[in-house]
């Protein structure tokens, strides 16, 4: 006879309080973050971009020590109390330090300030959204519901690889949503990938029937509501750049005569 197995996902008012820290954290790392970058950017201020030995250090390096330390401490010490609060802090700083390039690691190519970057603000929106449920008390990966774990784990696991697909088609409203509703992954799962994404990059030739749908569904130049928000948090990202096949000349500038590596720091 096979052990019986319990698998106690709910949620009491200290993880509650564990959570709010996290999500404080989050937001004011994240916040913090992008007025940094947007400083950086303008060239304004005394931030500049971090390197090591010529390799630009991306701050996504440091949300994912965060998150390493913080994961440590937790399942070694399982501390409680104020040690508690300090580790869900440092987690939340980690994951707004790593979300803010969320666009990096789905593309593989630093886009931080192109259109494709975007898909990061949206990421650290749904996260921080997920984030407040569990400050609430609503725990979508709750298994007291009488399904039993087998089958929340089942649903788990099969939504989180529509979310995955979703993300990787460009769709990360609905792919990060999808963690919650599964059905909302499966719907962008099938559907059409934005020209720009990876999924699209993958599967669909160049000329071929579904980058030409794709296109048309998606133009370069569509602007939606939300990509107001996004600006307003994020700022405006960089114009295409129209340059020769050789590339700008060295030394060249964008039309706001900022040189170009200096549009990209982060």
């Amino acid at each position: 006879m096979s052990p019986d197995v319990n698998l106690d996902l709910g949620l009491d008012l200290e993880s509650r309080a564990a959570a709010a820290w996290m999500l404080g954290s989050f937001i004011v790392v994240f916040l913090g973050t992008r007025l940094v970058v947007r400083l950086i950017r303008a060239g304004k201020g005394p931030f500049r971009n971090q390197s090591v030995g010529g390799v630009h250090l991306h701050h996504l390096v440091w949300g994912i020590f965060l998150m390493l330390v913080a994961g440590v401490g937790e399942f070694t010490y399982q501390p409680e109390g104020p040690w508690l609060y300090v580790l869900a802090a440092a987690f939340g700083a980690g994951a707004a330090l790593t979300l803010d390039e969320f666009a990096l690691w789905l593309h593989l190519s630093d886009v931080y300030w192109e259109r494709e970057g975007r898909v990061s603000v949206d990421a650290v929106l749904i996260v921080g959204a997920l984030m407040a449920l569990l400050v609430v008390g609503a725990n979508p990966f709750d298994s007291d519901t009488g399904d039993g774990v087998v089958a929340v784990v089942s649903t788990i696991v099969v939504g989180g690889l529509l979310a995955i697909v979703a993300l990787f088609k460009g769709r990360p409203l609905l792919g990060l949503l999808g963690l919650l509703v599964p059905v909302l992954a499966l719907f962008a799962a099938v559907r059409l990938a934005r020209p720009t994404s990876p999924w699209a990059r993958w599967r669909y030739p160049e000329g071929s029937s579904k980058a030409l749908r794709s296109r048309r569904r998606f133009p370069e130049r569509d602007s939606r509501r939300w990509d107001a928000v996004v600006e307003a948090i994020a700022g405006r990202p960089n114009e295409p750049q129209n340059d020769p096949p050789n590339g700008p000349p060295a030394g060249s500038t964008g039309e706001t005569g900022t040189p170009r590596e200096q549009e990209g720091a982060r």
